[in-house]
């Protein structure tokens, strides 16, 4: 199975538990459903620590680098980031309902109400709840940056690493397990034919969400630079089939450069943007995350509001920057969001966490393709902040 993308065996785990679910004795699922208590146990205790691993150095590392550049890139990607959530919160409001029917919602209820129940638990206590690790980990990220305190910023990024290794040996393994559980026993409750549906409708739109974004990224890029928008997104094409089979934006890094350079942007800001950008450009994930977001609160009953929902999103483009780079990385990071600015219990917790991982290289490939029109926004600021008024016209 190591040879097996993990998009795959994501795809797989909901056949199997499809396929368990509808024959197994309900002893044998409440195995699973023992299981699915103990896993999210566990994740519970982590969320607190994957926030610290990962916006701390996130952080910290914004305050290296190059001054005034690094705050447009900063500035840039946030707002790009905060556009695709609006996006599709936007889409959400309007446009769930139609493509959710009220019939379909209603039919569906809340999946956890007759879901069996596991043989027992094993309380793991976080060491410290989500916001206080949350405000702990921005006040020391924002301290690294101004001090320079070099030592607590490479304990930080140790700490990273062992976190990185925690979510990448046992988190995204035992995540197929988890999924293949939490669809065994909805369809035992028989609510897994119709979560399916609501699946594929809501993942059909995030796609699109996807196209519209990266023609409105390249556009503005393609304004800045007198260039073919659609020219442009077409030479970062090879990049985007890479991170579909790499589910990484750092592993992509390489053929993201090279196809960068292609469209003409000056070579020390491909070499500048590119690597910050796949640590913190998630305009695709973004999106994602509000729809798997919005679906979740519309299939428990939950009105989506602009009061609830624009703040969560506000937070999610600061939240990126702790996303790590690897498949599943940015619902990992974005859990502590859910739980203390959306409500989330672990039922809906797991259902984000399912709905996110199998659509991740498609957000992940999004992020990436976008990364180029983000440098090619930073070529035209610099040619203009150094008086160089020959743009480089690219056929």
């Amino acid at each position: 199975m190591r040879k097996v993308g993990l998009f795959m065996r994501i795809i797989i785990a909901i056949a199997l538990g499809g396929g368990i679910g509808a024959a197994a004795p309900a002893w044998f699922i409440r195995i699973f459903s023992t299981f699915n208590d103990i896993f999210g146990s566990f994740l519970a205790f982590c969320i607190p620590l994957i926030i610290m691993a990962f916006i701390i150095p996130g952080i910290g590392e914004l305050g290296k680098g190059a001054g005034k550049l690094l705050g447009a890139t900063t500035f840039i990607v946030y707002v790009s980031t905060c556009a695709a959530g609006m996006l599709a919160l936007f889409v959400a409001k309007t446009g769930f309902q139609t493509l959710l029917s009220p019939s379909l919602l209603n039919e569906v209820g809340n999946p956890g109400d007759s879901l069996l129940k596991s043989y027992f638990t094993i309380e793991m206590p976080p060491i410290f709840n989500v916001m206080t690790a949350l405000l702990f980990a921005f006040l020391l990220g924002i301290g690294i940056a101004s001090t320079k305190a070099d030592q607590l910023m490479n304990i930080s990024l140790e700490f990273k690493s062992i976190i990185s290794k925690v979510i990448s040996v046992v988190i995204i393994p035992m995540l197929p397990f988890h999924i293949m559980g939490i669809f065994m026993n909805m369809t035992q409750a028989g609510a897994v034919a119709l979560i399916l549906q609501v699946f594929i409708k809501v993942f059909a739109a995030i796609l699109l969400m996807h196209v519209i974004m990266l023609i409105l990224q390249y556009s503005v890029a393609g304004a800045m630079n007198r260039k073919n928008p659609f020219k442009m997104m077409k030479t970062m094409i090879p990049a985007y089939m890479t991170a579909l089979g790499t589910q990484s934006s750092a592993a992509t890094i390489p053929i993201t450069l090279k196809q960068v350079k292609k469209l003409g942007t000056d070579e020390d800001i491909a070499d500048f943007a590119v690597p910050l950008c796949a640590t913190i450009h998630i305009a695709g994930s973004a999106i994602t995350l509000t729809s798997v977001a919005s679906v979740i609160l519309l299939l428990h009953g939950e009105a989506l509001t602009w009061s609830q929902l624009i703040p969560f999103i506000l937070m999610l483009g600061v939240t990126m920057i702790a996303a790590p780079s690897v498949p599943g990385g940015g619902v990992m990071a974005t859990l502590g969001l859910f739980q203390t600015m959306l409500g989330f219990d672990e039922a809906m917790i797991s259902l984000a966490i399912a709905m996110y991982v199998a659509q991740d290289s498609f957000g992940t490939a999004a992020n990436v393709t976008g990364d180029g029109a983000i440098a090619q926004m930073l070529h035209a600021i610099k040619n203009r902040s150094f008086g160089n008024r020959q743009m480089d016209h690219q056929s």
